[in-house]
């Protein structure tokens, strides 16, 4: 049981490290677009560059945000039944959707992804732009990087619902806030 352990509170920190790229990610994001409006609206400056990197950091949020929303319980599902069951209930619902959605969904993103992605950089794909980001590949390598870690954060939610069933752990205490690591 104690490599249980280990693994869980390892997979908890990838997810983790996830989520803090993630928000490193929407503060340059945020800096990019007050960039962007001062010279444009200040100095007539208008640069293609920097409204396609707009972009490209929106999708690293959504994209990393997605295994931290996972660890941290933050995803969408139906709370109305979810919020009214046992612990061994939500720990058996949460095995089972992790080993027979969240991993093979993450494997399909992640085989179809590397696949796009290394069709992007075999064939140089840049922006359609004048001005615009060259190695366009970069962002779409993002793809299958970001179904790893969901396969990972997915894994978690299994090794966290194996220590609930064990009686070691608590949704409650867990996704509180206090024990997110």
């Amino acid at each position: 049981m104690r490599w249980i352990i280990k693994l869980d509170e390892g997979l908890a920190r990838l997810s983790s490290l996830c989520g803090w790229v993630a928000c490193v990610a929407m503060i340059l994001m945020a800096a990019n677009v007050f960039y962007d409006v001062v010279a444009r609206y200040a100095f007539n400056e208008v640069s293609i560059g920097l409204q396609e990197m707009e972009w490209h950091l929106y999708s690293v949020v959504f994209m990393l945000g997605i295994p931290y929303a996972l660890r941290s319980d933050g995803h969408v599902r139906v709370d109305v039944f979810y919020t009214n069951w046992g612990q061994k209930t939500k720990a058996m619902v949460n095995l089972i959707g992790a080993l027979i959605f969240i991993i093979p969904f993450a494997y399909l993103i992640g085989t179809y992804g590397y696949e796009f992605a290394l069709d992007s950089y075999n064939m140089g794909e840049g922006s359609g732009d004048p001005g615009g980001l060259p190695n366009r590949w970069i962002i779409k390598a993002v793809i299958p990087l970001t179904a790893f870690f969901i396969a990972t954060a997915g894994l978690n939610m299994a090794t966290f619902a194996l220590r609930v069933l064990s009686g070691e752990k608590s949704y409650e205490v867990e996704h509180s806030g206090e024990g997110l690591a």
